[in-house]
């Protein structure tokens, strides 16, 4: 009998978990933060739709901000998750850049006014670069005008100007995106090329040189390749080579 009543309270036990467990109300969402849109020109951090500033970006630039305290930095990359990207690509950044003493500043997600506000906090400071690698603006595509765009590229590069004198800049038109015909990549790409064309007059043979490297990707039909870009954004290892073939004369011209 004793038996029999712990076997049904055991059992009367296990329901009302099972209960609670299926009544307990699923934990509510982060509710998002409706936030003011950003200036493309304006220094601002990342934020995430929690409205908080979002963690990975402030991870990244404290790191660099590290990097660039220990002095040694003389090839300075600074963009989005494109450049970003040369980490998963040591073999090829090694050959064609390590004899640079080269840093890689690229965080994924990055706009404009995100790279500005990294290089006005630090991560242009403890160094003297000879060069500046610059490519930013295709995330901003969603939200500015080609103007907008060529204004926080043009702020970007006046900044680095004020705080590395010394440094020449390889400014590179924002490279092409899209699996569409030449000519018909979509609005994000002819975005793009409205803005490399208002960023190539900062072009002053002397400190800033812009260079467009969009031509060396190979076409097919008109269209971008996925051996070159998986994603129609993104460079496969085949991208990243061309990328270093590309810019590798003009580096070594700087770097002197």
């Amino acid at each position: 009998m004793n038996r029999t009543l712990l076997l049904l309270a055991l059992l009367f036990t296990s329901s009302l978990s099972a209960l609670a467990q299926t009544a307990a109300p699923p934990a509510p969402a982060a509710p998002k933060v409706a936030l003011p849109p950003q200036q493309a020109d304006v220094a601002a951090e990342k934020f995430g739709p929690d409205g908080k500033v979002n963690p990975n970006f402030i991870q990244s630039h404290d790191r660099f901000v590290k990097l660039a305290q220990e002095g040694k930095a003389q090839l300075v990359f600074l963009g989005d998750s494109i450049t970003a990207g040369w980490g998963g690509q040591k073999a090829i950044w090694d050959k064609a850049f390590g004899a640079y003493t080269p840093v890689n500043f690229g965080i994924g997600g990055d706009r404009t006014q995100h790279v500005l506000w990294r290089i006005t906090n630090g991560e242009l400071d403890g160094i003297k670069p000879k060069a500046v690698v610059l490519m930013i603006g295709t995330n901003n595509v969603g939200s500015n005008t080609p103007e907008e765009i060529a204004k926080g590229v043009t702020v970007i590069v006046e900044t680095i100007r004020e705080k590395q004198p010394q440094a020449k800049i390889l400014l590179l038109a924002v490279f092409p995106r899209g699996d569409k015909p030449e000519g018909k990549l979509g609005a994000a790409n002819e975005k793009l090329i409205a803005v490399n064309a208002i960023i190539a007059k900062l072009d002053d043979g002397k400190n800033v040189h812009f260079l467009d490297i969009g031509p060396k990707f190979p076409l097919v039909n008109g269209a971008l390749t996925k051996e070159v870009m998986p994603d129609f954004l993104h460079l496969s290892p085949a991208g990243y080579q061309i990328w270093a073939d590309a810019i590798s004369p003009k580096l070594a011209e700087l770097m002197q």
